[in-house]
C-alpha cells in the first residue's frame, strides 16, 4: 500500500461555531486541477507497475490518497492516519492495511513535518514538489527522497539569471514558511556574490489577512525596484497577485520560482496585465506514454470510488456545461497539457517594458567617468552617490578613483592622467628675458665704469677713491652681475654647483673690496690726528692681503661644500598639482649658511667701520657712500629671506636673482655714480681743492 498526500483543495476557511466554547472549524475548498493531475499521475504509475509482470512480480500495489489543504497540520494528520491504517473504511471494504511508503507533499514545510515524524520509523517518504535544501540533510531526514532538485540549484540558477540581465536592485516575496524562507536565504547568498542587493523581503501566506497583503503591496509601490522575485507557492502568492492587479501596478519584471511559473490561475488575461513576461525555471520533463489517454479516460462511471473524481467532474461540468467535448475546450489548456513550455529566444519574452525598453533595476546608476562610488550610510552597497575624484586621481572604467603616476596629473574630467608641466626659470620666457637683460645691463655698466676709471685714473677724484681697490670692486661687481645667468635654464649637476659657489665667491670678493676701501677711509680719518702713523702702515700690500684672505676663506668653504655635499638638481612634486618644479637643492645646509654667514659678517664689519667715518670733513666723503650702499645691501638680503621662503616654484629662483641684482646695483650706483657724475658732467669739480673741501662758494 502506497500513501499519497496532495493539496487538492488549496484554500482554508475558518468557520466559527455558534457555541462560544467550541473551537473554529477548518474547511478546505478551491479544487486545483493541476494538483489533481499529479494524483492521477501517481495512480497511472501504480497501474502501469501492476500491469507489467516484469515489475514487482507477485506483488500488487494499492494506494490511498488524502488531501492536505496545503497545511502542515493537515498533512501531519493525514500522514499519521495513513501510517497507522486508521482511516475509516467504507461499508463494503475491509480494514485497510498501513502504508509501506508515502508520497508527500507539495510544500517543503509539510514535508519537513512528515519526514521528522515518520523518518525514525524508517518510512520511505518521496516528495514530488518539496524543494527546500534543508531536506537534503541525511542526518535529520534519512528516509526522505524527492523527484525534484533542491533549492540549492534553483538559487544558483535564479542568481545567474539576475546577473545575466544586469539587475542589481531587486525585491523579494517569500512564503512565510520553510520553503520560502530557506529559498530566499539561499538566493541572497548567491546574488550577493555578484554584487546584487535585495531591497526588501516581504512575506505572504494564504492564511494571512487582506491587510497583510495590502501592506506588501504598499511596500512594492514605495520601493524603487523594477524586478521582484516571488519565491512562493501559488496558493500563498495568488492573493497578492490579485491585489497588485486591482491597484493596476505594472512596469515590474517578475521572476518566479518553480512553484507558480506554470500554474493555471496566474495565466489569465486579468493577471497578465501586471505579470505578463514573468521569467522563471521549470523542471526538465518529457512526454509520458499513455498518460494523456489515461487522463482523458477519467469518468465517475468507471470507478465512482476513485479519489476526488466526483469533485473533478463537478468542476469540469460547471465550467463547461455548454461544451460536450471538454477535452479540446478546457483540458488542453489546463488539465491535459504539460506544465507549459519555456520560450526557444529573448524575442519570445513578453517583457514588462519600461519606456519601451527591457527593464533595468538599479538602486543607483553607474557612476560617470571621473567619479567614484560613495556608500550611502544605512543603505545596501548597491545604493551610492557618485562623488568626483580627488585631484590627482582618475576613474574611467572602474568604480574607484586610482591615483595617477608621480609624473602625471588628472585632467579636468578626472578620466585620464596627463603629464605634468615641468617648471623652471627659462631664458626665453618673459621673466627670464627681463632678468637676463638687467643682468647684462649691470655687467655693461660695471665695464663702462671701469673704462671711465682707467681713462681718468690720474684725476683727483679717482686718486682719492683708490684706483686699485675701485678696479677690484668693479671687476667683482661685473662677476656679480653675470652670476644670475647661472640661475636660469634647467638645473643640472654642474649649474647647481656653479650657481651657489659662484655667487658666494664673487660676493665675498665684492664685500672684501668694500671692506678694504672702508679701512682705507677709516685710516685716513685717523691720520688727521697728530702723531697717528696708522695710515702709513696700511698700504697697497695690506689692502691686497685683506681682499685675498677674506675671499680665500669663502673659497675654502665652497671647496669643502662641493667636495663633501655639493648642490644637486631636485624634482619637486609637492609644490603644485599640475606641475613638476625643477630646482637646485643646497646639499649641505650648513655649508650654504656658512657661505651666506661669511658674506653677512663682512658686510656688517664694513657697515660699522663706514658708520664710524661718516663725518669726515671732505666734500667727497666716500664713507657716507659706502654706508648708504651697505645699508641697501643689508636691507635687500634681510628682506630676501622671507620672500625666498614664501615664493613658489620658479619664483624662488627669481627672488634670489632679484636680491643679487639689487644688492649689486646698490653698490655700483651708491659708490661709483657720484664719481662718474663729477668726472663726466662736472669736470670743474674734479680738483684736489674741491675733493679736500677747501674751495669756497
Amino acid at each position: 500500500m502506497i500513501g499519497g498526500i496532495f493539496p487538492i483543495l488549496i484554500k482554508q476557511i475558518l468557520s466559527t461555531s455558534t457555541f462560544d466554547k467550541e473551537p473554529p472549524k477548518v474547511q478546505c475548498e478551491g479544487f486545483d486541477l493541476r494538483i489533481y493531475r499529479w494524483t492521477q499521475a501517481m495512480i497511472f504509475a501504480i497501474e502501469e507497475i501492476n500491469n507489467d509482470p516484469a515489475l514487482l512480480p507477485n506483488i500488487s500495489l494499492g494506494y490511498r490518497i488524502l488531501n492536505s489543504c496545503a497545511s502542515s497540520t493537515n498533512t501531519l494528520r493525514a500522514a499519521l492516519t495513513l501510517a497507522s491504517g486508521a482511516e475509516e473504511a467504507s461499508a463494503t471494504s475491509h480494514c485497510p492495511p498501513a502504508i509501506s511508503a508515502l508520497i508527500a507533499d507539495s510544500g517543503s514545510s509539510q514535508s519537513i513535518a512528515v519526514a521528522g515524524i515518520l523518518g525514525p520509523f524508517h518510512m520511505p517518504i518521496i516528495s514530488y514538489s518539496s524543494t527546500c535544501a534543508c531536506l537534503s540533510d541525511r542526518t535529520k531526514y534519512p528516509t526522505f527522497f524527492r523527484t525534484i532538485p533542491s533549492d540549492y540549484y534553483l538559487a544558483k540558477a535564479l542568481a545567474a539569471l539576475v546577473k545575466h540581465f544586469g539587475w542589481q536592485w531587486i525585491g523579494a516575496i517569500q512564503s512565510d514558511n520553510d520553503y520560502g524562507r530557506n529559498g530566499i536565504l539561499a538566493f541572497k547568498e548567491e546574488v550577493e556574490k555578484f554584487g546584487v542587493c535585495v531591497a526588501f523581503v516581504a512575506s505572504v501566506l494564504r492564511t494571512y489577512t487582506r491587510d497583510t497583503f495590502l501592506e506588501v503591496v504598499e511596500k512594492i509601490k514605495q520601493s524603487s525596484v523594477k524586478v521582484i522575485l516571488a519565491y512562493s507557492s501559488e496558493g500563498d502568492f495568488y492573493p497578492l497577485m490579485q491585489e497588485i492587479v486591482n491597484q493596476n501596478i505594472t512596469g515590474i519584471q517578475w521572476i518566479s520560482c518553480v512553484a507558480w511559473i506554470t500554474a493555471p490561475r496566474p495565466s489569465t488575461p486579468e493577471i497578465h496585465r501586471s505579470f505578463g513576461g514573468t521569467l522563471g525555471f521549470v523542471m526538465q520533463k518529457m512526454a509520458i506514454p499513455k498518460l494523456k489517454h489515461f487522463l482523458t479516460s477519467i469518468s465517475p462511471y468507471t470507478d465512482p470510488n476513485a479519489p476526488f473524481v466526483k469533485d473533478f467532474w463537478e468542476i469540469i461540468v460547471s465550467k463547461k456545461l455548454q461544451k460536450v467535448n471538454f477535452t479540446n475546450q478546457f483540458g488542453d489548456e489546463v488539465f491535459f497539457d504539460e506544465d507549459g513550455n519555456p520560450p526557444a529566444s529573448y524575442d519570445a519574452i513578453n517583457w514588462q517594458l519600461i519606456n519601451g525598453k527591457m527593464p533595468t533595476s538599479v538602486c543607483s546608476n553607474v557612476c560617470p567617468v571621473g567619479t567614484r562610488k560613495a556608500q550611502i550610510q544605512g543603505k545596501p552597497i548597491c545604493c551610492f552617490d557618485c562623488v568626483p575624484c580627488a585631484d590627482g586621481t582618475v576613474a574611467n572604467s572602474t568604480a574607484d578613483c586610482t591615483p595617477c603616476p608621480k609624473e602625471y596629473w588628472s585632467n579636468e574630467r578626472k578620466d585620464d592622467c596627463i603629464p605634468r608641466t615641468i617648471e623652471f626659470l627659462k631664458y626665453h620666457e618673459p621673466m627670464g628675458i627681463a632678468l637676463t637683460l638687467v643682468s647684462l645691463l649691470g655687467a655693461s655698466l660695471s665695464l663702462a665704469t671701469m673704462v671711465v676709471f682707467i681713462n681718468y685714473r690720474e684725476t683727483p677724484v679717482i686718486k682719492a677713491s683708490n684706483f686699485e681697490l675701485s678696479s677690484f670692486l668693479l671687476f667683482s661687481l661685473f662677476l656679480c652681475f653675470l652670476c644670475p645667468l647661472t640661475f636660469l635654464g634647467q638645473p643640472t649637476v654642474w649649474t647647481c654647483m656653479l650657481r651657489h659657489t659662484a655667487f658666494g665667491v664673487t660676493f665675498a670678493l665684492c664685500i672684501s673690496c668694500v671692506l678694504g676701501k672702508t679701512i682705507v677711509v677709516v685710516t685716513a680719518f685717523k691720520a688727521t690726528f697728530p702723531g697717528n702713523k696708522i695710515a702709513g702702515k696700511f698700504g697697497h700690500a695690506q689692502q691686497r692681503v685683506i681682499i685675498c684672505s677674506c675671499t680665500l676663506i669663502q673659497v675654502v668653504i665652497c671647496v669643502l661644500w662641493l667636495t663633501l655635499s655639493p648642490p644637486y638638481p631636485h624634482t619637486l612634486f609637492t609644490y603644485s598639482n599640475r606641475m613638476i618644479v625643477l630646482e637646485c637643492k643646497t646639499g649641505s645646509e650648513f655649508a650654504f649658511y656658512a657661505v651666506m654667514g661669511n658674506i653677512g659678517i663682512l658686510a656688517i664689519i664694513c657697515l660699522i667701520l663706514a658708520f664710524m667715518a661718516r663725518k669726515l670733513p671732505d666734500n667727497f666723503n666716500e664713507a657716507k657712500l659706502i654706508t648708504f650702499s651697505l645699508l641697501i645691501f643689508c636691507a635687500v638680503w634681510i628682506t630676501f629671506i622671507p620672500a625666498y621662503i614664501s615664493s613658489p616654484g620658479k619664483f624662488t629662483v627669481a627672488v634670489e636673482i632679484f636680491a643679487i641684482l639689487s644688492s649689486a646695483f646698490g653698490l655700483l650706483i651708491c659708490i661709483f655714480a657720484p664719481k662718474c657724475y663729477i668726472i663726466l658732467l662736472k669736470p670743474e669739480k674734479n680738483t684736489k681743492k674741491h675733493v679736500m673741501g677747501k674751495t669756497t662758494s
